[in-house]
């Protein structure tokens, strides 16, 4: 399949085709890599199925771009996972991709912990704006977003238009389930975030994640004391 689709020339009867044909997620990563070259970048946050994305793109392109939005505001165990899968995949080209404010010059004009008065607007400028200025670089992304993970989720195919960064927006894993996740993690010995083991399924910044209670949503943590569960990065 050598369609290539891009944001300017968006076919809707190419994307069907392509969604129908693409049979699994290897599928769907080497006809990305194959159509989209070096204008395809991972945008990861290094969960569990970023982990495992991380290893499924590096079997098909071991020198793969991969992007982490660093708020600066991330658990320490986050970023002590990310010098481990730099040290395991040393062809990776991993991205520190920074805001354009410091922490403190954030504080200085919109006012202290932001996150706690307005945390979409800290989630605007310190992940939604870093990763718009990261995707003018390329025509397609991938994300690990499953269709179990959510309800605003479940409609996810692999190959999808993405109106929030005008680019295409690729997700080979959407089919996957959380146990399949732990599954492929254990069974090829894959480094992860503990704080996984500590009942913190999805993670985020360390002032907005907490533990979720055994049965709850996996993103009942994020925002908890807010009416919000996503930080805005997959929504139109």
């Amino acid at each position: 399949m050598e369609h290539k689709l891009t944001y300017e020339n968006w076919d809707t009867q190419l994307q069907e085709k392509l969604n129908n044909e693409l049979e699994d997620f290897m599928d769907v990563i080497k006809w990305a890599y194959h159509v989209y070259q070096d204008r395809i970048v991972y945008a990861c946050s290094f969960g569990a199925e970023g982990i495992v994305l991380i290893d499924l793109l590096a079997k098909v392109n071991p020198f793969a771009k991969i992007v982490f939005l660093d708020t600066n505001l991330h658990f320490k165990e986050t970023y002590e996972l990310i010098e481990r899968v730099k040290k395991k995949y040393p062809n990776l080209q991993i991205k520190m991709k920074q805001p354009e404010q410091t922490v403190d010059e954030q504080a200085e004009e919109y006012g202290d912990k932001l996150w706690n008065k307005n945390p979409t607007l800290c989630c605007h400028l310190r992940k939604i704006k870093p990763l718009e200025n990261e995707l003018s670089h390329v025509d397609a992304w991938f994300s690990g977003l499953r269709r179990d993970q959510s309800p605003t989720r479940s409609k996810t195919q692999f190959v999808n238009k993405d109106t929030k960064f005008n680019k295409v927006k690729i997700c080979p894993l959407i089919h996957w389930s959380w146990d399949d996740i732990w599954t492929y993690i254990q069974l090829n010995d894959l480094p992860y975030n503990p704080l996984h083991d500590q009942h913190y399924p999805s993670i985020g910044c360390e002032m907005c994640t907490l533990p979720v209670a055994s049965g709850d949503d996996s993103r009942a943590g994020r925002w908890a004391n807010f009416d919000k569960k996503e930080c805005g990065l997959h929504q139109d």
